[in-house]
This record gives structure tokens, C-alpha cells and sequence, in this order.
């Protein structure tokens, strides 16, 4: 096999590129330092490292990791997941459908659990008073903040949580999602503007609409001192 070694290749009147009738062939291992007007064109090339102050175009999948920041038209398909660690992210065309909130008992008091990654609106129906109101797989891994709203429907006796003692915000535990895991439970109370509780409407059948913001401070995620529960109420509503 001979080899050919020059520093340029042109026409043989030195005016110009020259021709290649029948084409080249060949498979580059590496590819280093490529260019030319006006176009590129490669095939099989594994490159380490490349850059292109132009556009590139693709015509089949493009596979990348360790990438800093990606702006796409089109659709952006993620093997495991897409993380948003700053700025803000809109999702279009995404319908979520209101969950229903999760009871359990925890020794002497009922917990009411939201999980944050599943929805950002639940429902309950109370039976009983809750006493415990915990947040499920809050976002930790940046500063940041999450809304979810609960809306309560009062029990037929109109009994449940409408003193300050038995009241929404005094208890709360927030279960922060940190490296794509739930680490343990930060207990915590909500602040909720006047009094120390959030009191529900005592009438049968009302509906409240509590709305909890949390804040994680970005603090160490498993100090207490690191999340801030804010909580409001719109109540009393009723059919007819």
C-alpha cells in the first residue's frame, strides 16, 4: 500500500481544487482540524475533540453526554430524565390530572402526604382532622420553590380542623429530593400569616382551597432551618 504526504492538493493548472471522478473512500478512526468551503462532508469519523463556528446539520441521531446547555426546535428525547437546575421551565401541551392526597397515621396524628413530583393539586375529603400535612419529594437540589394546592372538602359533621388547635400548618415534614433519591423527613411548621393555624370552614360539605408554597433556601438539605412553608387559605365555598 503506498502513501501519499503533501501539504496541498490542487488542479494541475495550480488555479484551483482539484477532482476526484470516482470518488474518495476511506474510513477516518480520528478526525482532526477539518476544513473546507463550503462544505464537509464525513462519514464513520469518531472526532475527540471539534468545533464548528457554522451550523451543523444531522441526518440521523446525534448522541451526546456531558452537555452544558441544549436549544432545540424540535423534540429533545432524554434516556432517564430531564433536570432543570436554574431559570424557569415551561412545559406546553401537558395536561395534569388533579390527584387524590394520601392519609396515613403516624402514632396519635393522621398525615395527609402530597407528593410534589406526582401532581401540584390534590383532594381530600376530610374524615378526621389532619395532623400533619408532609411534602413529599420537594425539589432540593437548587434553590428553588414548588406550589401545591390542596383542595379539603369539610365531613358531614363539619368537625375536621376548624379550631387553631386542630388547624393545617403547625406540623409540617418536608421530604426533600436531592440527587434523585428521598432522603429523610425535615420536620417543620408553616407560616401562615396571622395566628399559628390554618383553620377550615365548619359547614358540611364546604370547600377550602389551602395553597402551600415551599421554599428550599439551598442550606443543607437536612436542617429545618433550610425549607420555609408558607401557607394561605380561600374557603367557605359551597353547590348552589
Amino acid at each position: 500500500m503506498s502513501r501519499v504526504r503533501a501539504d496541498k492538493f490542487t488542479n494541475r493548472a495550480g488555479t484551483g481544487a482539484p477532482t476526484f471522478p470516482f470518488g474518495l473512500t476511506g474510513t477516518a478512526t480520528t478526525a482532526q482540524g477539518l476544513t473546507g468551503t463550503p462544505n464537509i462532508v464525513v462519514g464513520d469519523v469518531t472526532a475527540t475533540t471539534g468545533s464548528f463556528s457554522g451550523n451543523v446539520s444531522v441526518g440521523g441521531t446525534l448522541t451526546y453526554e456531558d452537555v452544558t446547555n441544549i436549544d432545540s426546535v424540535g423534540l429533545v428525547t432524554a434516556r432517564s430524565g430531564i433536570r432543570v437546575t436554574g431559570g424557569y421551565s415551561k412545559l406546553t401541551g401537558v395536561i395534569e390530572t388533579v390527584s387524590v392526597a394520601t392519609t396515613y397515621n403516624s402514632g396519635s396524628q393522621m398525615v395527609l402526604e402530597l407528593d410534589m413530583q406526582g401532581s401540584t393539586t390534590y383532594t381530600y375529603t376530610g374524615t378526621a382532622n389532619i395532623g400533619i400535612v408532609s411534602f413529599k419529594n420537594m425539589p432540593a437540589d437548587a434553590q428553588n420553590g414548588a406550589t401545591v394546592t390542596l383542595i379539603h372538602t369539610q365531613n358531614a359533621t363539619g368537625t375536621a380542623n376548624t379550631t387553631a388547635t386542630t388547624g393545617l400548618g403547625l406540623t409540617c415534614t418536608v421530604i426533600p429530593y436531592v440527587n434523585d433519591a428521598a432522603i429523610a423527613g425535615v420536620s417543620t411548621s408553616a407560616l401562615v400569616g396571622s395566628g399559628t393555624t390554618i383553620t377550615l370552614s365548619s359547614t358540611a360539605s364546604d370547600r377550602d382551597f389551602v395553597s402551600f408554597f415551599v421554599h428550599y433556601t439551598g442550606g443543607t438539605t437536612t436542617e429545618a432551618s433550610s425549607y420555609q412553608v408558607y401557607a394561605t387559605k380561600n374557603g367557605g365555598f359551597r353547590q348552589g
